[in-house]
């Protein structure tokens, strides 16, 4: 009964941001879960890569598209693609993303468009594109990857923050109204996660500073979100919508 819960055999999932990090360990886990998969990133070479490994451990069918969700008009190509390919979309991962670290008054406008585009405005379009075949079904399981940036923020964060607070907004007014077509949605706001965005942009002291923040005194790994997207893509998760999952090690238990 319990592994019926979590099972994902004969869904579909779409994950944005899919060739590695936290899409990547998403994609790996729902494949062993049973889902087969359609996965989007920018670079050719890293999704080929991904979808070769996933489909080779696991016997799940894995297909994948070259897109850039900072483009206006690539989420609609990428929602056709999917339902051309596998004739649903059960789950979808919203999980492209970057940040831009700007204190308020260097904020460059091109910058901010960017962010924008790509860390909220795809994902609007992305679920916009989704949703219908998802309510013909009366069933669909939507998760926006936020941020802790999202709920508390650091200077510099302005961008990102407000992208990652937005989503958090969007997915309160959209889980009301699709929840009577049995369809969830959801955040999940991680904290210090090790992948290729915040290595690049933080020293390492910033980084051991981050680490010190959380109660378990360091970051977490990508495979660590695996288990909380698979609760909210699956029958383990049909009761929870309209919220966001924190999974930050402890950090925003910490007050000073």
């Amino acid at each position: 009964m319990i592994e019926k819960l979590f099972d994902l055999s004969g869904k579909v999932a779409l994950i944005t941001g899919g060739s590695r990090g936290i899409g990547r360990a998403i994609a790996g886990g729902f494949a062993e879960a049973g889902a087969d998969l359609f996965l989007c990133a920018r670079k050719e070479e890293t999704l080929q890569e991904a979808a070769g490994q996933i489909a080779g451990q696991t016997g799940r069918r894995v297909e994948w598209l070259v897109a850039d969700m900072a483009v206006r008009g690539e989420a609609d190509r990428v929602a056709r693609e999917a339902l051309s390919r596998f004739g649903q979309v059960d789950i979808l991962i919203n999980n492209a993303g970057w940040n831009i670290p700007q204190a308020i008054d260097e904020i460059r406008d091109q910058d901010w468009d960017y962010l924008l585009e790509l860390n909220l405005t795809s994902v609007m379009a992305l679920t916009r594109a989704l949703v219908p075949q998802m309510k013909q079904r009366r069933w669909g399981r939507i998760v926006h990857i936020s941020s802790i940036m999202g709920l508390a923020s650091t200077p510099k964060r302005n961008a990102y923050s407000a992208t990652k607070a937005a989503l958090i907004g969007m997915a309160q007014a959209s889980a009301l109204e699709l929840g009577p077509f049995n369809i969830t949605v959801n955040c999940i706001a991680p904290g210090p996660i090790a992948t290729e965005m915040p290595m690049s942009l933080l020293s390492k002291e910033q980084q051991d500073a981050l680490a010190s923040r959380t109660a378990l005194g360091r970051w977490a790994e990508p495979e660590e979100l695996v288990g909380p997207a698979l609760l909210l893509a699956s029958e383990a998760g049909r009761y929870i919508t309209g919220t966001c999952l924190v999974v930050d090690g402890g950090a925003l238990a910490r007050i000073f």
